[in-house]
């Protein structure tokens, strides 16, 4: 038993390790607005979800998510908002790829997890990373109509208005910036999962014939 807790623990370590490192590599992406910074945080929780399941997945969500806070450069809004994505990200699509443990079940499960990250990512930008960064910054409605118009396709939606900014963000910036993350997430998942699973499989397989021995 100590040694199955170790390996549990190991893998948590291992995930949560890889997650922190690539959080802090995020970057901004022009023209997309500079407060929309790309980082594949979620990768590692999501392949730990798969290999050892959906409440795992969460916690190294969770994980991650206390030791950056220390290093928060937006009063842990940033952060919360991240972890709300990542936690129910993780979450659902470890919980499809858990239940249906097929080829089609692991596709399902990132197509499920991709609608989930560009949900997710619509209402913590609505509600929690907009709102604090124009209230911390004093940015005024038509301040925030500046930064939507410098977004080349941003008036295919439309003319940007003090009225309807926000819908216009969220179809032209939020939308496609985290529809485009949790794509290349999904089909980095794709490529590496079964090499990651198999390697841990191979460890809980020689612990599983140590215990017999024994």
């Amino acid at each position: 038993m100590k040694k199955r807790l170790i390996l549990i623990i190991t893998k948590i370590g291992i995930f949560s390790a890889l997650s922190i490192v690539l959080y802090f590599l995020k970057f901004p992406i022009p023209p997309f607005p500079s407060f929309l910074k790309i980082q594949f945080s979620n990768l590692p929780a999501l392949i730990g979800g798969f290999v050892m399941g959906p409440l795992y997945g969460v916690l190294i969500v969770l994980i991650r998510t206390l030791i950056v806070m220390p290093f928060s450069q937006s009063q842990y809004v940033g952060e919360f908002a991240d972890l709300m994505i990542g936690g129910v990200v993780v979450f659902t699509s470890a919980l499809v790829y858990r239940t249906l443990k097929t080829k089609k079940g692991g596709l399902l499960s990132l197509f499920v997890s991709t609608i989930a990250w560009v949900l997710m990512g619509v209402v913590t930008n609505k509600f929690i990373t907009v709102p604090f960064y124009m209230r911390v910054y004093h940015m005024t409605d038509e301040m925030f109509v500046d930064i939507i118009n410098a977004v080349p396709w941003a008036h295919y939606f439309g003319e940007v208005t003090t009225e309807n900014y926000m819908n216009i963000y969220i179809l032209s910036c939020v939308i496609p910036f985290n529809l485009m993350i949790s794509i290349v997430v999904s089909i980095i998942t794709l490529l590496v999962y079964k090499r990651v699973s198999n390697i841990f499989h191979k460890l809980d397989d020689k612990l599983t014939s140590q215990e017999e021995n024994n």
